[in-house]
């Protein structure tokens, strides 16, 4: 006997069906209800002449059966964790293992960073399967190549993320984390690398060899070309590093993701959600053909790419680019590409909220912008989240608010029941039809850059020489703020309910004015240390192995194992591949 019979009396269920209705019904009821509409809004006008996505693509007032006409269940929604992975990459979803809470961090010094990083672990930042976790971003001179005591970096060091010049700055900063214990998520592109090399030779001294290694470098230079501005070297030579990425990391680190593909840098610099999509997978899809042109194997390589997306305000839209663009990856793998491994064709991606939607007016709004994104993100199945805190308009955060922040994820996590069932939006009438919109506005993008060149390799890097990426997103980023600055578009304490009486004199951050000249002085100590002649004769091998055009990872990471610092290192490949020249600056 049930536990619940006798409890409540047995329905009717006879009164509560009825045949299935016909399209010719739904159409009539449809009509009717159109008429309706048009006396409501005869007597009060819509709020606004274009209720619309972030691409302009308008929104109908209702969705209904017939906007989901066209699909068929099993070959476009199916089940979770089965293809087209629309519903999530996961059979279980959230209810066995919840994604990766994993907050940035980096600041200051390498001991700086390593305090925060400590702080988040007892405030409960949890890895994957039970590791610690480590997601470090790192200041603007170590993006772009630069050690801490050269001249280019004076007024940089450390204020927007962590200095890291030498083998030795990684040690400090991994103090009290195993790393056959921690996931480890680096975001850097460019010297990429050179910080793996890094973070190879501190394990290494720590008795942990390659293959007990779980991480991802986000390692995709050609997003920082248009998105993040991040740049060293030009497209050519960035696809011959990451290649050569590829071809040692498949073979010596069996569990470390190749690389994060980005879309956060092109929403960030004001590009659309189908945007930032599609400039993402058209980029993965250089890489797919960088890797196969030095013998991977598509089905070798591809199942340890993984994506970084941004997540922002319009909840529906977030959700359906998501589960859009995860659809489109494996139909694009399994038919251009022909992938036979399923898990080629998973789309895994790790979110964070988006920076560019925080206002530094009226802060405290932040908290709850994240909030709503940070549910998006959840109902699109993310892998990994970070949510923003609310004072990073202003400054990088303070320990507080990244807690608040911490406790967000946690409290949508454990509370709200967002994780109990597996993609508890599929199946929305208006989330399914944004779905199918979308993925057909990506592969019109991905048409698009196709047209630039015989393969994606050769379209993506031609596509960037003639400013067609420069250009989408100028246009985008324009179209948006007219819409602010015309209150077409609404930002809460900015456009519409503003405090003229506001004083903006929140707790921030303050970056230490001294991280240059500690790490100057550590720099120094560095350099009078190390074995000066063994490190000259490992930066003469990988000058000639540079000129030789062979791949770089082994002199490279023989060059870090002497405490070479990154600038030098940079240095030498600087002298053969040149420095990039910005396109949006000619």
């Amino acid at each position: 006997m049930s536990i619940v019979d006798g409890c409540f009396p047995t329905p009717s269920w006879g009164k509560f069906m009825s045949k299935k209705d016909s399209k010719e019904e739904i159409i009539d009821r449809m009509n009717s209800w159109e008429g309706d509409y048009k006396k409501t809004v005869a007597r009060s006008p819509e709020r606004f002449d274009n209720f619309s996505l972030s691409g302009g693509t308008p929104i109908k007032p209702l969705y209904t059966p017939l906007d989901m006409e066209t699909n068929d269940f099993l070959n476009d929604i199916s089940f979770p964790g089965q293809y087209p992975y629309t519903r999530g990459v996961y059979a279980a979803g959230y209810r066995t293992q919840l994604w990766n809470i994993q907050q940035v961090s980096g600041y200051a010094l390498a001991d700086d960073t390593n305090k925060r990083l400590k702080q988040l672990k007892a405030q409960g930042q949890a890895g994957v399967y039970g590791k610690d976790t480590v997601n470090a971003v790192f200041d603007l001179p170590t993006h772009y190549g630069y050690d801490s005591d050269m001249p280019e970096a004076e007024g940089e060091v450390g204020r927007l993320g962590v200095a890291i010049d030498s083998l030795a700055d990684m040690e400090m900063m991994f103090d009290g984390f195993r790393p056959d214990n921690t996931f480890v998520s680096f975001i850097i592109n460019h010297p990429a690398m050179i910080l793996l090399s890094m973070y190879l030779a501190h394990a290494e001294k720590q008795g942990v060899p390659p293959e007990g290694l779980m991480g991802v470098m986000q390692n995709d230079p050609l997003s920082t070309f248009t998105g993040s501005k991040s740049f060293i070297f030009p497209p050519r030579p960035s696809m011959k590093l990451i290649s050569d990425i590829f071809a040692y990391s498949t073979k010596k680190l069996p569990k470390w993701n190749l690389n994060g593909i980005v879309g956060y840098h092109f929403r960030e610099a004001g590009g659309t959600a189908v945007q930032e999509m599609a400039f993402a997978i058209a980029n993965a899809m250089a890489y797919i053909e960088a890797g196969t042109r030095v013998g991977l194997e598509v089905d070798e390589f591809v199942p340890r790419f993984s994506f970084f997306f941004s997540v922002h305000n319009n909840f529906f839209e977030e959700v359906a680019k998501l589960r859009a663009a995860r659809r489109f990856w494996a139909r694009m793998l399994k038919e251009k590409y022909k992938s036979q491994n399923p898990r080629a064709q998973l789309m895994r991606f790790h979110l964070q909220t988006g920076g560019s939607t925080l206002t530094a007016k009226q802060p405290d709004n932040n908290i709850v912008r994240v909030a709503v994104q940070a549910m998006a993100a959840i109902m699109a199945g993310a892998q990994g989240l970070h949510t923003n805190s609310k004072d990073e308009a202003l400054s990088l955060p303070t320990e507080e608010a990244v807690t608040l922040a911490l406790r967000t994820q946690q409290i949508l996590a454990h509370e709200s029941g967002l994780t109990e069932t597996v993609d508890p939006l599929g199946g929305s009438y208006y989330l399914e039809s944004l779905t199918d919109q979308i993925e057909a506005d990506i592969e019109g993008y991905i048409k698009q850059i196709a047209g630039y060149g015989e393969n994606m390799l050769e379209a993506v890097i031609n596509g960037l020489e003639q400013g067609f990426f420069h250009k989408e997103l100028a246009d985008a980023a324009y179209r948006h703020h007219l819409e602010v600055t015309n209150k077409a578009r609404i930002v809460v304490g900015v456009n519409k309910f503003e405090d003229e009486q506001e004083k903006i004199n929140p707790t921030i951050f303050k970056a230490d004015p001294t991280a240059r000249d500690r790490q100057k002085e550590r720099l120094k100590k560095i350099k009078s240390e190390r074995n000066n002649s063994e490190l000259q004769a490992a930066l003469k091998e990988l000058a000639g192995a540079i000129k030789r055009d062979e791949n770089l990872f082994p002199y490279i990471l023989k060059a870090v194992k002497e405490y070479g610092t990154l600038g030098e290192i940079v240095g030498l490949m600087t002298d053969v591949y040149g420095h990039y020249q910005d396109l949006s600056i000619v």
